[in-house]
């Protein structure tokens, strides 16, 4: 099925909040899953010293540091994982290329698009060195799927692609103000939180986008701190509509402040043939219409898709999130072997940054990316 590398890598991780364990679980669970030498888990670095013992210990690392330089730095380290605040990509990211080092970077990629633009530029010089960005939802096998059904015109031309993103961790007024609510720390809001991964999606089914017209909300304006009240500065939610390269038109909505929502990365593609439909809180199932079928056909992720049955050889015994973060790895050491190329890399990871920050800039008025 997939031939893995022979050679071990040697890993450092950046970080240890959820997607930090993501990242730790991953590289722990890639050769059990598909096989080759069991990656190396070098040097873990946190924020304390006590933190990065505590979470070496926990997540497998044979040695911890405060200083994330000397990890990258660090001559047993071949590929960093780089899970930080945003704030901390492009500095880090930097500086592990310029160690020779491959990069495994959580996305939004960074702060600013001057940061994206710089981070690709500087990748550019340094072509021997794999750089990823953790789009894992491109990793599910219902979305595989859909690409394989759209690539094989399954349901004719693309016409329409309609997309939500929508959770509620922000929701409740009470919620105390947070770095991740400045621009100067955290960037954009919804948009660079969850946004950029229904843009992760979207061109992956429909293509470049040509232009779009968007706005953006801060439907809580001010937040209790220690300190007293504290704005917020970047969008809660954000509506944008799409207009593709291939003259498909599209509709996107995100929001971090949308009541009882908890993982709604919804999306449909309608082709000149049929419909595609699928929806992240149910994501086993991708619902399928074609001209001639009555209604819609629900589709059950199974066996019969290779990197759902490289985790369990029964159907109905449901794919989820950690797993696609496993297939990640398993992408990104194929492309540091020189067997198989991944994506989104950094320059990808630009072409999304560019439509975030468009739709976020745009303030009702049609802009190209």
């Amino acid at each position: 099925m997939y031939k893995m590398p022979d050679k071990s890598l040697g890993v450092a991780l950046i970080g240890t909040g959820f997607m930090g364990k993501c990242h730790a679980l991953a590289w722990r669970q890639v050769a059990t899953v598909f096989g080759g030498e069991p990656p190396r888990l070098e040097i873990l670095s946190d924020v304390t010293k006590d933190s990065a013992v505590r979470f070496a210990r926990q997540f497998g690392f044979r040695r911890s540091t405060d200083d994330w330089r000397a990890a990258i730095a660090d001559p047993a380290v071949d590929v960093v994982s780089i899970t930080t605040p945003n704030s901390l990509h492009r500095p880090m990211a930097e500086a592990a290329l310029k160690a020779g080092k491959h990069v495994w970077l959580e996305k939004p990629m960074a702060l600013t698009l001057e940061d994206a633009e710089a981070m690709t530029a500087f990748a550019a010089r340094n072509p021997d060195q794999v750089t990823l960005l953790g789009y894992n939802y491109l990793r599910s096998p219902a979305f595989q799927m859909a690409r394989k059904i759209l690539a094989e015109g399954g349901i004719g031309a693309p016409l329409t692609f309609r997309g939500v993103y929508d959770e509620d961790y922000s929701a409740d007024p009470d919620l105390p103000w947070s770095w991740r609510m400045t621009k100067k720390a955290g960037g954009l809001g919804a948009l660079g939180d969850l946004g950029c991964h229904l843009v992760s999606v979207m061109i992956q089914l429909m293509g470049d986008v040509s232009e779009l017209t968007a706005q953006t909300q801060i439907a809580i304006p001010l937040r209790h701190s220690p300190e007293g009240p504290k704005a917020v500065e970047n969008e809660d939610s954000a509506l944008a509509l799409i207009r593709f390269a291939s003259g498909a038109q599209g509709v996107f909505a995100t929001s971090r402040v949308a009541r009882g929502r908890k993982c709604r990365l919804q999306w449909e593609v309608q082709g000149s043939d049929g419909t595609i439909i699928f929806d992240q809180e149910n994501m086993n199932e991708l619902w399928l219409h074609r001209t001639d079928d009555a209604g819609f056909t629900r589709h059950l992720s199974g066996p019969e898709q290779p990197d759902y049955a490289a985790f369990c050889p029964a159907p109905g015994h449901n794919f989820g999130f950690n797993e696609q973060k496993v297939i990640e790895a398993r992408d990104l050491i194929r492309a540091i072997a020189g067997d198989a190329p991944c994506g989104p890399d950094f320059a990808e990871g630009l072409k999304i940054e560019k439509i975030i920050h468009a739709m976020a800039t745009s303030n009702g008025r049609p802009v190209a990316p």
